[in-house]
């Protein structure tokens, strides 16, 4: 019996969203057809648009959909450049490859604001920076900031950062792939000018996703030719998975009803991986419910991931988006990690289907595990 333990890389299709899915794509119709096929196709596009809309608490006609949470990002920070005049882009330490590598695209300036070892922001270096910042001399500037991390699942102060950048004259991205779907998450109430989520993330398809920015605030378009999402982003439409992201939008209610009961799951794995003499990355802080990071001196990253996959379970050495890569992790790097405490990182993440078998099982096998690892290390440190 296999155990699905990487839900932050992508979680498992809901039932219901591969039903929903398979039936739309047995219909015909563009959902800017004038016909009665494409007013069918246009009415599922709408329907899943206010479902994403509800589950962020976005504004009306703030849901632009995209191919999934990499466009998002790329829209949002290439989009804002020339309405905004935007000069700088000041990037969280923290953040997901996508925003860094999108943020030295633009061809602008990017600075990084530093995290502290808690795996927060430091708040207090974007206000210093930000403290002198003129706008009508330095030009317009973009904060990015993350709503959860990939790696440690710790939350991060995104509406004290938008105040911050607000203050100063500028705006605020947040990447909330990570958050949606597993806390709450509010658009309104978080002060981000944007923010990117994708369907993979909790139960949806993958290839979807959507970009929030408010219907009245300036973007320029980076997909160009029809007139689709009101002209903000031309493509024909993927009607079937836009269905499936909105029905996992909708049922994403379930899986935060089952929060506390996620978290307590993680906790007992995190109990008995500190038994085992591993390190917790951001176990002081308030994170995602199903999110575990740890480290185990000696048991390097990526051979805790063969060792598990061969008992059955799947984690994940860091960010799935970056497996195979033998640097450590940039995130633990900017929390204050270095050696061992970097390269024996591994990742475990709950989700929407994850069960007490689940944690049971890496609760048997990890520490197991690590007992063989320093019993080896014993032995040739005695021979």
């Amino acid at each position: 019996m296999r155990h699905y333990l990487d839900h932050n890389a992508t979680a498992p299709l809901r039932p219901e969203v591969i039903d929903i899915i398979a039936e739309t794509m047995r219909h015909d119709g563009n959902s800017l057809s004038v016909h009665e096929e494409g007013r069918h196709a246009h009415k599922i596009v709408e329907d899943a648009r206010e479902q994403v809309r509800a589950l962020v608490n976005a504004p009306v006609n703030s849901v632009i959909f995209t191919s999934g949470g990499t466009e998002s990002i790329h829209y949002a920070l290439h989009g804002c450049l020339r309405p905004h005049n935007i000069k700088r882009i000041l990037v969280s330490a923290i953040e997901h490859s996508a925003v860094s590598a999108n943020a030295a695209s633009t061809g602008t300036e990017v600075e990084i604001i530093p995290a502290r070892a808690s795996g927060v922001v430091d708040l207090d270096w974007l206000k210093d920076r930000l403290k002198e910042y003129d706008v009508t001399r330095e030009g317009g500037f973009l904060v990015c900031l993350m709503f959860a991390n990939n790696e440690t699942g710790v939350l991060q102060p995104v509406h004290e950062a938008a105040d911050i950048a607000h203050d100063a004259g500028g705006l605020l991205f947040c990447d909330a792939a990570q958050a949606a779907g597993k806390v709450p998450v509010n658009f309104v109430m978080s002060g981000a000018d944007m923010m990117s989520l994708t369907g993979h993330k909790y139960g949806g398809p993958a290839g979807v996703g959507a970009l929030i920015a408010g219907p009245n605030l300036p973007l320029e378009p980076v997909m160009r030719g029809g007139g689709h999402e009101s002209n903000r982003r031309a493509g024909t439409h993927n009607v079937p998975a836009i269905a499936g992201l909105g029905l996992a939008s909708e049922m994403a209610k379930q899986s935060l009803a089952r929060a506390g009961e996620i978290a307590a799951l993680r906790d007992r794995m995190q109990d008995a991986a500190i038994s085992a003499g591993a390190k917790i990355w951001g176990g002081d802080q308030e994170r995602l419910p199903g999110t575990l990071c740890l480290s185990a001196p000696g048991f390097s990253g990526e051979t805790q991931l063969m060792t598990m996959d061969l008992a059955g379970i799947a984690i994940s050495a860091g960010s799935a988006c970056s497996s195979g890569k033998t640097k450590p992790s940039h995130v633990l790097t900017a929390m204050g990690a270095s050696g061992d405490d970097a390269t024996s990182a591994i990742r475990v993440s709950l989700g929407w289907n994850s069960t007490t078998k689940d944690a049971d099982a890496f609760i048997r096998e990890w520490p197991k595990a690590y007992d063989r690892i320093k019993a080896r290390s014993q032995l040739e440190g005695a021979a």
